[in-house]
């Protein structure tokens, strides 16, 4: 009999009034626990002020939006001394030498958007990060938010999941690259980049994409084999060290909040969702089998990294992180 599993769902690059957010970590928390998530990771721009610990049954755990002012934001997870922006050869070795490790943050926003957002990449492909935030669900807004005229913006904002589209190709592109070059595992994240920004001209101040919205879009799912103690310390280790070795999968809850079951075992690759949905495996960059089912079966023929993406009616839903077979 299989041994039951553990499932913990969190939230990953969110802003407190510390920068650029307008919320305190009791807001923040509350608003996570309303929205079934048991973890958060708060990453305040150039800053580790916020205290971190356990928050209305939610583990909050701070790292760092390591932001230089026009591109190359890095989301630097387990440090304890904020580390200044600078060229990220530089940053990452300096997040590195404090035990910790991070993301590239919206590494390939649209230099074509039809607003006032200047969009903030990943400017040179050739430094490598530790691990890569593959999709942003504000960036992914912003990207296809035109603000032309006063139908549009209205639109955006009233049906905001329609203008969603997942992943970029490049960020997915660079992902898969920067895993063939390596025999380790390079993670990816989902981020929500959760701002909760308020709009005080009109009567009545406007919260736009509150927290508790936000941590109803993109989440990342933690599998244990073991229940999560109920210390902080040791909470935190897990999901960081879950998040660093690639063990978590990303959804868009939107689309469907479920967990799906995906498991290797002797080479075979196995998928199973409660909904007739598109199935991808990917292996090298490539996909190398496709089906639109509920359940997929794909015995391996090759050495190397997979990794499966989901679509459901059409609409970007999962991604998992690269599982090695060798």
């Amino acid at each position: 009999m299989k041994k039951k599993l553990f499932y913990y769902t969190g939230a990953v690059h969110i802003h407190s009034k510390f920068s650029d957010g307008t919320g305190d970590i009791y807001e923040i928390s509350k608003s996570a626990k309303n929205a079934g998530l048991d973890w958060i990771i708060i990453t305040d721009h150039n800053s580790l002020a916020i205290e971190e610990g356990i928050y209305n049954d939610v583990c909050v755990i701070k790292g760092e939006e390591i932001s230089p002012q026009n591109c190359n934001h890095y989301l630097a997870l387990n440090i304890n001394n904020v580390i200044q922006p600078n060229n990220p050869n530089v940053y990452i070795e300096d997040v590195r030498r404090q035990g910790g490790f991070g993301f590239a943050a919206h590494p390939d926003e649209s230099e074509n958007r039809r607003n006032h957002a200047k969009p903030l990449k990943w400017s040179d492909k050739s430094i490598a990060p530790d691990g890569v935030e593959i999709w942003n669900w504000f960036s992914d807004w912003a990207d296809n938010y035109d603000e032309s005229n006063i139908f549009k913006i209205a639109y955006a904002y009233l049906f905001k999941h329609n203008l969603i589209k997942g992943p970029h190709p490049e960020t997915l592109k660079w992902w898969d690259d920067l895993n063939r070059q390596t025999s380790e595992i390079v993670p990816a994240i989902g981020g929500v980049d959760a701002h909760a920004l308020k709009i005080s001209k009109y009567i009545f101040p406007v919260k736009v994409f509150p927290y508790k919205t936000c941590f109803r879009t993109l989440a990342n799912i933690i599998t244990l084999k073991e229940k999560i103690p109920d210390n902080f310390e040791e909470q935190k280790q897990i999901i960081l060290n879950s998040l660093k070795s690639g063990n978590n999968i990303i959804i868009n809850r939107h689309v469907r909040d479920e967990i799906p079951l995906i498991s290797v075992d002797n080479r075979c690759i196995f998928v199973k969702l409660s909904v007739k949905s598109q199935i991808k495996i990917i292996y090298d960059g490539k996909c190398v089998r496709e089906e639109n089912s509920k359940v997929l079966k794909y015995e391996t023929g090759q050495n190397g990294k997979y990794r499966i993406e989901v679509f459901l009616n059409g609409k970007p839903w999962i991604y998992s992180n690269p599982v090695m077979i060798c």
